[in-house]
C-alpha cells in the first residue's frame, strides 16, 4: 500500500511515520511511505510533526481515520532522524513548568533546574567525557539541549562540524548523565557553534542529525543578565534573569554573538527591546 499526500513546502512540514513504515524518497512536494503490514488487522498510522516557524509549533498524530493519537513514543523525524522526538517533547513540557522563581534565582540553582528539565543529571564531580555536566550552560558554547535517539548516541564528528575536534565521542557521557524518566534516547548539552547558518551546522544537527529541545541564549540587555530558552525553530519557551555568580560576561556576550542573525536570536532581541 502506498499513501501519498501533497504538502505546502518541504521546509515547513516534517512528516513522521510509525516504525511500521519505511520512508521512500520522492519529489519534495510529495510524501510517500510503504506500509509493512504485520497482520490483516493492521491499521496504517500516519504521524505528522510540524515545527513551522518561530511563532508556531504543533505536534500532532493521526490515524488512518483522522483521529488524534496521544502516544508520541513512535514518532520519527524524517528531516532529522536522529531526534528522540518523544523525549524532546517531554523536555519542552518540563521547561514549561519552570516558573520565573525557578529561573530568576541563584544561577547555580537555575542551572540545575535547566539540567533537570533537559533530562540531565548534575554531575560536577564526574570525569569529563564520562558524564561530567558542570560545563553545561556555564559557557558560551555548551548551550544546546539535544535529545538524540539510541541509534546515534555513538555518532562521531567526521570533520563536518567546523571548530569541533575530529571524533568528539560523547556517547559514554550521554549514557551516564541522561535521566531515563523522559523516555527513550538520551540528552546532552552539545556545542552551539555553527547554529547561525540555515540549516544549522552545529553538533546537534550535523553529528547527531537531531533537532534541539532548547537552546539557551543570553539576551543583549545591559550586562547580558537575562537569558531565553528557544526551541529548534526559535520559538520562545521561557526566560530568566538569574542572580549570583553568572557565567563570565565574555561568555555571555559571545553566546549571543554566535546566534546573531539567525532564528535563534529573534526572541533574545525581542526581550532586549522589551517586547517579550
Amino acid at each position: 500500500i502506498i499513501t501519498t499526500g501533497r504538502i505546502q513546502s518541504s521546509s515547513e512540514m516534517h512528516v513522521l511515520f510509525s516504525p511500521s513504515c519505511r520512508f521512500v524518497s520522492v519529489p519534495p512536494t510529495f510524501l510517500a511511505a510503504t506500509l509493512l503490514l504485520s497482520s490483516s488487522a493492521f491499521v496504517p498510522i500516519r504521524r505528522v510533526y510540524c515545527e513551522k516557524s518561530s511563532s508556531t509549533i504543533r505536534e500532532m498524530s493521526v490515524d488512518a481515520s483522522g483521529q488524534t493519537i496521544a502516544d508520541t513514543t513512535s514518532l520519527v523525524d524524517v528531516e532529522y532522524p536522529g531526534t528522540a522526538v518523544s523525549r524532546m517533547l517531554a523536555v519542552r513540557a518540563r521547561v514549561k513548568t519552570l516558573t520565573r522563581e525557578k529561573l530568576d534565582g541563584p544561577w547555580e540553582d537555575v542551572r540545575r533546574n535547566l539540567l533537570w528539565a533537559g533530562g540531565l543529571r548534575d554531575l560536577e564531580s564526574a570525569v569529563p567525557g564520562q558524564g561530567y555536566t558542570g560545563h553545561s550552560f556555564n559557557d558560551w558554547n555548551h548551550v544546546d539541549l539535544t535529545t538524540m535517539n539510541d541509534q546515534v548516541k555513538e555518532n562521531l564528528n567526521d570533520g563536518k562540524v567546523e571548530g569541533i575536534a575530529i571524533g568528539n565521542r560523547l556517547g559514554p557521557g550521554i549514557r551516564t548523565a541522561s535521566l531515563s524518566e523522559l523516555g527513550p534516547g538520551g540528552s546532552w548539552s552539545t556545542c552551539a557553534m555553527g547554529c547561525n547558518t540555515d540549516p544549522p551546522q552545529d553538533v546537534a544537527h550535523v553529528q547527531f542529525r537531531s533537532r534541539i529541545a532548547f537552546k539557551l541564549v543570553w539576551a543583549p540587555v545591559p550586562d547580558y543578565s537575562t537569558f531565553v530558552l528557544v526551541s529548534d525553530s526559535g520559538e520562545l519557551l521561557a526566560k530568566g534573569s538569574p542572580t549570583g555568580k553568572l557565567p563570565n560576561k565574555r561568555e555571555r556576550t559571545k553566546n549571543f554573538s554566535i546566534v546573531k542573525g539567525s532564528k535563534y536570536a529573534v526572541a533574545a532581541e525581542a526581550v532586549a527591546r522589551n517586547e517579550m
